[in-house]
Order: C-alpha cells, then structure tokens, then sequence
C-alpha cells in the first residue's frame, strides 16, 4: 500500500535555458501535503525534471513506500529500466558500440542514492493532460523559471 504519493515536473525556457522544478508531496490517509519548488538559471529540462524528484525524495523524514508520479518518460524508464546497466557498466551507456558516460551522472547518482532508501512504485501521467496534480507541479516549475528570465 502507498504510504506517500510524489508528484513531480521540471520546465526549462529554452534546453537548455532557465528552469525551474516542483513538488506535491502528499500522505494521502492523513491529508498532508508538502509543496516545494526551486530553478537554475542554466539547465536543462531533464535536469529539472530529475532535480524534482530528488528534492521530492529528500523531503521525507524516514524510509517509506512511494508512488512517484510523473510526466517525465525520461525519469521514470531511467529508474525503471536504464539504471541497473549504468551502475553496472560504471556509468556509462553505449553508443555505437562504444561506452559513454551518462549524461547528468551527478543527478542520477543522487537520485540512485535516494531511492535506495524507499519502495518506490512509478506512474507515467501525460503532460498537460489536465492531471490536476501534474498541472500543479507544472505551475511550481514554471513560476520558478520566472525569476530567472531577464
């Protein structure tokens, strides 16, 4: 059973440009909710999209059952399927039959790092498809990016 559930979204104006990330994170028996969201002025939309995540993650207190929630296919095949093989391949994917590291290496060790502390379940959710909670975190993401547009 889902104890918590994360809902996450990065933007960026421009790839790379200014970006922002946001969060819901919510404890649906009690009701709670934690809302959190920050930007970079230089960054890529999947750097905001995996920063999201990670500042979801560290904003519980214990080891927990989660159900991340995403519109990130980036995100969420990377944790489901690509991981694995990258750690174990020391970082590094192929391409044309050549080992190359990953891009965003520190973000992915990080979030790798987290997860490791939880059961995590993942959900894809279409972007801007009226998903309420996905329209929200799109709004943190985006109002974020605001300060750093000149």
């Amino acid at each position: 059973m889902t104890e918590v559930i994360l809902y996450t979204d990065g933007a960026c104006s421009g790839n790379p440009g200014p970006g922002g990330w946001g969060f819901v994170l919510r404890h649906p028996q009690s009701g709670k909710e934690i809302e959190r969201s920050g930007g970079n002025p230089n960054t890529t939309n999947n750097q905001m999209e995996l920063t999201a995540v990670i500042e979801g993650l560290k904003a519980l207190r214990r080891p927990t059952t989660i159900e991340i929630i995403s519109d990130s296919k980036y995100v969420l095949q990377g944790l489901a399927d690509w991981l694995p093989g990258w750690k174990k391949n020391g970082w590094q994917r192929k391409e044309k039959g050549k080992n190359i590291p990953i891009k965003n290496v520190e973000l992915w060790k990080e979030l790798d790092s987290l997860t490791q502390k939880h059961e995590i379940m993942l959900t894809h959710v279409k972007g801007h498809a009226g998903h309420a909670d996905n329209e929200r975190c799109d709004k943190l993401a985006t109002t974020a990016i605001a300060k750093y547009r000149k």
